[in-house]
């Protein structure tokens, strides 16, 4: 098979154990192709946490989980120095933490403090932790899909805007259908009863590496570059829109980090539809999950009941098309 018919194939093994969830599905894919991290946003029981361990059981990589809780500290997700003693030479030895994995699972991520939460942030950007003065590479392949709940507030804390700016995507994870949901009943009764079968014909990690220098190849022509920064620069400036409400509504726009997501986004999401130059569509397809996370609203806005879909919605029809 090549390159593109293997992402599709891990595509359809994923949908199969993950019932009723394409868009998500659709969304981790791009952020593996675009090499960015994921935090999945739903209420509990819709599958987030399956998602990303189908998607790491299908892969030739090395899963990771950490449980975020309140008592959770830095060096439970990055390792610490280990003194061996005098049997083992008298020497501090590096012991790596969970956070030196392919596939992270930060699992319920806005349950730590943020003493707990910057841990994060060198190995989000850099891909590499420093821990006593050294610094130690994380794997090639790591990407961190972190998940929350967004309605269970007692006994969390809110991630910081550094840390979310980290991440490529912010999906949210819906209920299925009801014709899905019998189908997911079905699922789960089958497995109940004769186990999930092992997968020993894993992607590799190579192959991942490839669709991503593929990726890269698509092509953006300029008309559509500038279209993308419009898109961002109306979050930073929507008083260029006075016959809209952006002005009302936005307090702090997108960061440069969301420009760079909209372009990798939409080549990944172009190069998954099999072509080889990026649409418009291909931007409006991942411009809710790439701007979502880095917009701040007004007081106004919150009162009154604006998402910040709405305001994308509303983004999307001011700034001309190429």
């Amino acid at each position: 098979m090549t390159i593109h018919e293997q992402i599709l194939d891990l595509k359809q093994r994923i949908a199969a154990a993950v019932i009723g969830q394409e868009d998500v599905i659709d969304q981790l894919l791009i952020a593996l192709l675009a090499n960015g991290h994921v935090l999945l946003e739903g209420l509990p029981g819709l599958a987030k946490t399956r998602t990303i361990k189908t998607l790491a059981q299908h892969l030739q990589s090395e899963f990771r989980r950490i449980q975020f809780t309140p008592d959770l500290l830095p060096s439970d997700i990055t390792g610490t120095e280990i003194y061996t003693g005098e049997a083992g030479g008298g020497t501090f030895e590096f012991q790596p933490g969970p956070i030196f994995g392919n596939l992270v699972l930060a699992d319920e991520i806005n349950r730590a403090p943020a003493k707990a939460q910057s841990a994060l942030l060198e190995a989000m950007e850099e891909r590499q932790v420093t821990v006593a003065g050294k610094t130690h590479a994380l794997p090639q392949l790591f990407l961190v899909l972190a998940t929350q709940n967004p309605i269970e507030q007692e006994g969390t804390y809110p991630l910081p805007e550094a840390q979310m700016d980290r991440f490529l995507l912010h999906v949210f994870v819906d209920y299925s259908s009801d014709q899905d949901e019998q189908k997911i009943l079905q699922l789960v009764r089958s497995e109940d009863a004769g186990g999930t079968p092992h997968d020993d014909n894993k992607i590799p990690e190579q192959t991942v590496f490839e669709a991503r220098q593929q990726v890269l190849g698509v092509q953006v022509a300029d008309a559509l570059e500038r279209y993308i920064v419009a898109l961002v620069a109306a979050t930073r400036r929507p008083a260029d829109y006075p016959q809209s409400q952006l002005s009302q509504w936005i307090r702090v726009g997108a960061s440069p980090r969301g420009t760079l997501a909209l372009d990798r986004g939409a080549r990944a999401n172009a190069w998954l539809a099999g072509r080889d130059t990026a649409t418009p569509d291909d931007v409006k397809a991942v411009v809710h999950s790439c701007l979502r996370h880095r917009l701040m609203l007004t007081y106004e806005a919150e009162a009154d009941g604006i998402t910040k879909d709405v305001v994308l919605d509303e983004i999307i029809k001011q700034v001309a098309v190429p």
